[in-house]
């Protein structure tokens, strides 16, 4: 691959160093690497770019986990308008969940992965994955796999669906709808929670990972046996287990959009949400106000995550990326990855926000690698650019 022939798109003067990473970045790839990135700055669209053959910057992916940050921007405009308030418990929005002594975790813990709530005893069938209350229905009547509260893991496939609950239960409304009519449909952004037939030929399928041998041996040597926190929180356990790397393959999963994991989108989508989140894009006022954002993006839980069995760090239901992937960035910095390499994000100190997709998983899962170099090029031409 060359640069000419493979690196298409647009950026703003001052952010040609992010082209050039970029290009540099795909020219080491395989020739069947495809993806985008888009950045805004204070609102200004100054990075939209794409590689691979038959890509433009309106294809759609399966953006995996980075779904969870549009759920949780629908949770921060509720809880903004009053409608929520995080230090109520769950039960006041939604009684059955008090079964098998959760009857005290608070709205504020559940959005910080501190329920113990990562999946069910015997799995979730694909049917149940695809529909965000048939999850929820089955976890109100769940034991939590550690006292609700004391702890935090990541509850990978299953967190927008306990949110979307609640929100159903004070709304009248589905997340994917008051995410519809609040944010994706006024904006314009291609960042679907249940994509409508007529945008299907724009999507791509995701590709499996192809790990080396010696990255295979990796993933190998960490193999969780099938009844560990980890296998149930990817619901790998159950009769169904799940493909974690197919999952937006499935037509089911795109036209309902779990709010975990069902996410279909571009880069533009990613970083035009993020961008309308903390700034005025194209007239229109920023969707959070400045303590609204700096509420979700305070750490909430840090340290050992049970299911990752790492360091993570949650904000109320955004990653704290700054924490997590990118310690260059400003603090209070929220965003979301998905496990096929995806990455975004808003800084809103630095006023970037960060879209990036790929069609192939990276290695080992989560923000791939290259978006190191790739955030890092552009905050460095944000801070230099007037």
């Amino acid at each position: 691959m060359t640069q000419e022939t493979t690196v298409q798109g647009t950026v703003a003067e001052g952010f040609e160093a992010v082209r050039e990473e970029f290009a540099a970045f795909v020219a080491g790839e395989p020739d069947d690497y495809e993806g985008q990135l888009c950045v805004y700055v204070h609102g200004r669209r100054v990075v939209d770019l794409w590689a691979g053959e038959g890509v433009t910057g309106d294809s759609l992916y399966g953006v995996h986990s980075a779904t969870k940050g549009a759920a949780h921007l629908v949770a921060a405009l509720l809880m903004q308008d009053g409608t929520l308030e995080l230090d109520r418990r769950v039960t006041y929005y939604w009684p059955e969940f008090a079964a098998e002594g959760k009857g005290a975790l608070t709205l504020r813990d559940l959005l910080a992965h501190r329920a113990g709530l990562i999946g069910a005893d015997t799995g979730f069938s694909l049917a149940e994955l695809a529909d965000d209350r048939m999850i929820a229905e089955r976890l109100a009547d769940q034991r939590p796999f550690w006292r609700p509260g004391t702890a935090f893991g990541s509850h990978a496939l299953v967190i927008g669906a306990l949110a979307g609950e609640v929100v159903r239960r004070a709304t009248g409304r589905t997340l994917q709808e008051v995410y519809e009519e609040r944010v994706r449909a006024p904006h314009g952004l291609d960042l679907h929670l249940g994509l409508p037939a007529a945008h299907e030929p724009r999507f791509r399928t995701v590709q499996p990972m192809r790990p080396t041998p010696a990255q295979q041996a990796q993933l190998d040597a960490r193999q969780d046996g099938p009844h560990t926190l980890a296998s149930i929180a990817f619901n790998r356990h159950g009769a169904e287990p799940t493909d974690l790397e197919s999952l937006p393959n499935e037509r089911l999963i795109r036209a309902k959009g779990p709010a975990s994991v069902g996410g279909i989108g571009s880069a533009r989508g990613l970083a035009g949400m993020y961008a309308a989140m903390i700034g005025e894009v194209e007239g229109r006022a920023p969707l959070l106000k400045e303590d609204t954002l700096a509420e979700f993006g305070q750490i909430h839980s840090v340290g050992y995550d049970l299911v990752a069995r790492a360091h993570k760090a949650f904000g109320l239901g955004f990653q704290a990326t700054a924490d997590v992937w990118h310690p260059f960035l400003g603090a209070g910095t929220v965003g979301h990855s998905g496990a096929n390499g995806v990455q975004s994000f808003a800084d809103p100190r630095g006023g970037i926000a960060y879209g990036y997709t790929r069609r192939r998983f990276a290695f080992p899962g989560g923000a791939a690698p290259e978006n190191n170099r790739l955030a890092a090029t552009v905050q460095r031409a944000a801070l230099t650019t007037p």
